[in-house]
């Protein structure tokens, strides 16, 4: 079947793809599409006249590879198709089935005439231990679910219909999430399914294997718990009291363990605060970002859309896609909704909201916070609303078009 380009990881990655000393590492949530996304970089490989005897792919999920249980096995299996001249590729996916993988990569990369990419489901391949296993020679490229442009784009590349009335398309989205393959499933049933399944396989394979879950009905407290309210600041003594309400004791040291475990398997991620006027982060309270929002309507049957962390919620996945650094930011009793950092060091403030079109209160509101920041890096009010409007020297921008043109703050 012909795979639909990911153009923006790509595009990352395609500087990188005759670089022998670097260890290409591709992480992410459990099927975002880590797999397909090496498959595409094969393809670009063979276009630009790579021959296939210089390309050596493993999947160690596959029935062929599930015998392969040990370093030596692996160095055995490379040594055996990696017999052509000049530069070979090798592409290995969900390493982590191959304990002590590491000195086996290490070793081919020291040869030369090897350019290794490698994917991970789980939390093995986390950022510290790979820097010393793989002796910090290495390259992490992080991946996401599809963002609102790529749902739109992989639609229209399997011949799925469209809605015409943007906002329409961008609740569909919401309420069926960014896993490439439910684009293929036609009914909602179907999808919820497919997400439930992913959800369960994390907790399998990512989590239950790394890390010791005693009890494991206080874990998918835990878990709920902040998947029902990401988007919403809270620390872990907050948390806490509120699952000894719901007759779900549990320790501060417990619901921190599970709630790194989620973390690792790329389930959340923590978007930390930060205070604009003494220029320190904010210990403590944090916010908690779904990976997908796919997973919290997999798990609750209520389909309504709540605007609010819903809207911040796809602008945080996609900023992060876009290789932004983000946190929340706190000026006085006033909290913007992200402040932004490039590649380049240069900042961005930005506000989400569906709507500031119903009254002056409502525009006042969001642009408040944005006009007591004094200084001159760029600040966005993101909406729904399709007149915009300019104020202060604040953006107004569409959040649907600013998206789905791949458009950067």
């Amino acid at each position: 079947m012909k795979l639909y380009r990911r153009e923006n990881y790509l595009s990352k990655i395609r500087g990188f793809y005759h670089a022998e000393d670097l260890i290409k590492v591709i992480t992410g949530v459990r099927r975002c599409g880590k797999s397909s996304l090496m498959e595409t970089i094969v393809e670009e490989l063979k276009e630009n006249g790579v021959d296939d005897s210089n390309i050596i792919y493993l999947d160690l999920d596959r029935r062929e590879y599930k015998r392969l249980k040990t370093a030596d096995q692996l160095e055995s299996v490379i040594e055996e198709k990696g017999t052509a001249g000049g530069l070979k590729y090798l592409f290995i996916d969900e390493i982590q089935n191959v304990p002590d993988f590491e000195e086996v990569l290490n070793g081919f990369r020291n040869e030369g005439d090897w350019s290794i990419f490698i994917t991970g489901s789980n939390s093995y391949l986390l950022s510290g231990e790979l820097i010393t296993k793989l002796t910090g020679r290495y390259l992490e490229f992080e991946m996401f679910p599809l963002s609102f442009e790529e749902y739109e784009n992989m639609k229209s590349f399997y011949g799925k219909d469209i809605d015409p009335l943007p906002v329409n398309e961008m609740n569909h989205y919401i309420l069926e999430g960014g896993f490439p393959r439910t684009i293929r499933l036609d009914s909602m049933s179907d999808k919820r399914s497919y997400v439930q399944g992913v959800v369960k396989e994390i907790f399998e394979k990512d989590i239950r294997r790394r890390v010791k879950i005693r009890e494991r009905e206080t874990f998918e407290a835990v878990r709920t718990f902040i998947i029902n309210n990401f988007g919403a600041t809270m620390s872990i003594s907050s948390l806490c009291n509120a699952l000894r309400k719901n007759g779900n004791p549990v320790s501060r040291a417990t619901v921190s363990r599970y709630i790194q475990a989620l973390l690792d398997a790329k389930i959340l991620y923590e978007c930390p605060r930060f205070d604009l006027k003494s220029k320190r982060s904010l210990s403590g309270e944090k916010k908690y970002y779904l990976a997908d929002l796919s997973f919290y309507f997999a798990q609750n049957t209520d389909n309504r859309i709540n605007y609010g962390p819903a809207l911040e919620n796809l602008i945080y996945i996609y900023v992060r896609a876009h290789d932004y650094a983000v946190s929340v930011g706190r000026i006085g009793k006033l909290e913007c909704d992200f402040i932004l950092r490039d590649m380049e060091m240069q900042y961005s403030y930005v506000q989400v909201a569906y709507t500031i079109a119903l009254s002056r209160e409502t525009e006042d509101r969001e642009y408040r916070v944005l006009e007591s920041i004094k200084d001159n890096y760029p600040k966005y009010v993101a909406t729904t609303d399709p007149l915009l409007q300019k104020r202060n020297g604040i953006k107004n921008v569409n959040l649907i078009d600013f998206m789905k043109n791949g458009q950067k703050f």
